[in-house]
């Protein structure tokens, strides 16, 4: 008879013999995972549920047009939503706080229709423990833009087109290849021209040119919205927001779905090693703590990218993650992800001098 794979998780040795050494390490981690799962199916319903973060954080619409609007910032005394629909009046839309750190405003609906305004800028403002009252653009905001005429810094809208401009998925996932063929990608540089090409140009000119030359699917780079251009999109500031740079989100289901017409499959390059330091229009300092979704001290500094390390260990910082990858599947279509700087997710040493 067969012996059954060990319960431990160290079954991971007997493929590779190499990780001997830190099979305590192994079944520690194990443990701490099997633990934080029965967590979630406790108190969260289970991993489903959990990884739909978005449905509930962030700004979500009633058939009836009730806007409501939520935000995890515990080290907050004071919240309120602010935009051009309420002349940013900082009193006009206070928000109540939970137990657990979790904001949220209602706006109802007037004769049916959202009181905030499609693409109006929109912040949520806080009162720090200090009494320091800052602006942020909301973590799980859809959609941010920049004006340079203006200000470097990004400012966030709210997307809700007319139903007639949402673009709708049309076309089935395509069957994962036996013998994947990746063609890596970055719209932004998919032009000969100098300057930064759109959605609609990569979709029209690239799109069938890949199809062509016998790859099977693609891997978008630098898709998730971010301050640093020449990072090449792995300086992540706003982790739900399509990049403005090369058109808007409906452009970019659009250039999803017009690929799997074709067959092909399209992976996202994910960033969940590291974020943006920005504060303005980052999640550094969001509810002006550094510890929120960061670990506090060198601990959350990157030295070489100069950038903020995730609390794996916190578990909104885990709803927030978990349903990002959710959130790229289920609203544009992508079909899996390529990890960035796993080393740096795994290991102390972040993979720096290895």
């Amino acid at each position: 008879m067969a012996s059954s794979a060990p319960s431990d998780g160290t079954g991971i040795i007997d493929l590779d013999p190499w990780l001997e050494p830190f099979r305590e390490a192994i079944q520690r981690r194990y443990k701490y995972v099997e633990s934080w799962i029965k967590t979630v199916d406790e108190t969260e319903g289970g991993l489903d549920r959990f990884s739909k973060g978005y449905e509930k954080y962030g700004f979500n619409i009633s058939e009836s047009g009730d806007i409501t609007y939520r935000e995890w910032a515990p080290n907050a005394v004071e919240a309120a939503l602010v935009g051009d629909f309420n002349n940013w009046d900082n009193k006009a839309n206070l928000m109540s706080k939970n137990d657990f750190g979790t904001w949220e405003v209602t706006l109802p609906a007037k004769d049916g229709v959202p009181v905030i305004p499609h693409d109006s800028k929109v912040k949520i403002t806080m009162v720090t423990r200090s009494g320091e009252r800052i602006y942020r653009i909301p973590a799980w905001i859809k959609r941010v833009v920049q004006d340079l005429k203006v200000s470097p810094i990004y400012e966030a809208v709210f997307w809700n087109p007319p139903r007639e401009q949402q673009y709708q998925l049309q076309h089935a996932r395509p069957r994962k290849p036996e013998s994947l063929r990746i063609y890596e990608a970055h719209v932004g540089i998919s032009s000969p021209d100098t300057r930064v090409a759109t959605y609609k140009e990569f979709t029209a000119n690239m799109l069938p040119r890949i199809k062509y030359l016998g790859y099977n699917a693609i891997q978008l780079m630098a898709i998730m919205e971010h301050a640093y251009y020449a990072s090449f999109g792995y300086q992540v500031n706003n982790f739900f927001a399509a990049s403005s740079r090369y058109g808007n989100p409906e452009d970019l289901k659009e250039l999803v779905d017009t690929a799997h017409s074709m067959g092909l499959v399209v992976l996202l390059d994910v960033v969940h090693s590291h974020a943006s330091k920005n504060v303005d229009d980052g999640l550094n300092m969001f509810d002006g703590s550094d510890h929120l979704y960061f670990h506090s001290g060198p601990k959350g500094q990157h030295e070489l990218w100069d950038s903020r390390l995730f609390n794996y260990g916190n578990h909104e910082v885990l709803r927030f993650l978990l349903s990002n990858l959710r959130f790229w599947m289920e609203e544009y279509g992508f079909d899996g992800f390529r990890f960035d700087g796993v080393t740096s997710m795994l290991y102390t040493h972040h993979g720096i001098g290895t």
